[in-house]
């Protein structure tokens, strides 16, 4: 019965399913000290500079709009491979991959050629938003690395600034998250700062924006030049993981225009006012939302690799 062709197949069918299941405990045996290292880690850059913990949350989830969860968002340009990082949503844009070298470093010197970077990724980003006063949530783990990258991926999937209701509610149903998932994980936009670029036709040319908030934003956005001039995507606490993200766009002062999308009279307003009174709600779905999204098509058992330097295959 054993060597029964049927039973074989199903035996390596079981296999491939158990494989293919990221667990919390995935480095409890191989590496117990991963996740304490990334933390402590995370912990250090954010102290040093609180926008880091938006910019590696970012990271996560650029990285798993683009081929899954794989870390490839974090392989840079080669002859023979062209990375994400020069795609239009990412150039000038992302940062920290320097903080993520340092992490890399950290967790190989506890545990070599075990921890992938695309977990060290998704680990980061919950530290992350933990660092700046938000949920916590538990990390399932075991994701492997890719050793390819997608451009033209980067370039279509990466939700715009410019995007209307309808091509968010869409970018993200492809990518298997609904629309409330959408607007959960919109609020990671409570902390961070966006350039003017990807702002300044909604300050200078929408209507649905209070004048105030505009007119405050001007000042450091001028109608031409300064692109790259910062503004934090929720003036009131930009440095905090909280609800008041919500509370902007009830008020219409959403910074770009994706955002204000969310409460402009249609289907996602009841959500964005249901979060803007409950905190608590919001806090508790973001954490079941990232952790969906954290299970975007992740490489595991044999597939991939565990890069040792997260820039470039091994």
């Amino acid at each position: 019965m054993a060597s029964s062709p049927l039973l074989m197949a199903l035996l390596l069918a079981l296999a491939a399913v158990a494989s293919a299941q990221l667990s919390p405990t995935f480095y409890a045996t191989s590496c117990p000290n991963a996740l304490s290292t990334i933390k402590a880690a995370v912990q250090s850059a954010v102290a040093n500079e609180k926008r880091m913990g938006a910019s590696l949350l970012r990271l996560h989830f650029h990285d798993c709009f683009v081929q899954g969860c794989d870390g490839s968002v974090l392989l840079d340009d080669t002859s023979s491979l062209t990375g994400e990082k020069t795609a239009g949503p990412n150039q000038n844009s992302l940062r920290g991959f320097d903080v993520v070298d340092n992490i890399k470093k950290q967790v190989e010197a506890v545990c070599n050629h075990t921890v992938s970077c695309a977990d060290i990724l998704a680990v980061a980003a919950r530290d992350s938003v933990v660092a700046l006063g938000g949920p916590t949530w538990t990390v399932k783990l075991g994701r492997r690395d890719s050793t390819t990258a997608s451009l033209s991926q980067a370039n279509s999937d990466i939700p715009s600034p410019a995007s209307n209701l309808s091509a968010l509610i869409s970018s993200f149903s492809k990518k298997g998250l609904s629309t409330t998932d959408m607007v959960t994980l919109s609020g990671a936009h409570t902390i961070g700062q966006a350039r003017c670029t990807v702002f300044r036709s909604r300050i200078y040319n929408e209507t649905n924006i209070d004048a105030s908030f505009a007119n405050s934003v001007k000042s450091n956005c001028p109608s031409t030049g300064g692109d790259n001039n910062l503004s934090p995507l929720d003036l009131q606490t930009p440095t905090t993981f909280d609800n008041d993200y919500y509370n902007n766009l009830v008020n219409k002062k959403g910074l770009m225009h994706s955002d204000q999308q969310l409460f402009n009279g249609g289907s996602t307003d009841s959500q964005v006012s249901n979060y803007n009174s409950n905190p608590s709600k919001f806090a508790s779905d973001f954490a079941a939302a990232i952790v969906k999204m954290g299970d975007i098509s992740p490489l595991t058992g044999t597939q991939g690799q565990i890069r040792l330097n997260c820039r470039k295959t091994n």
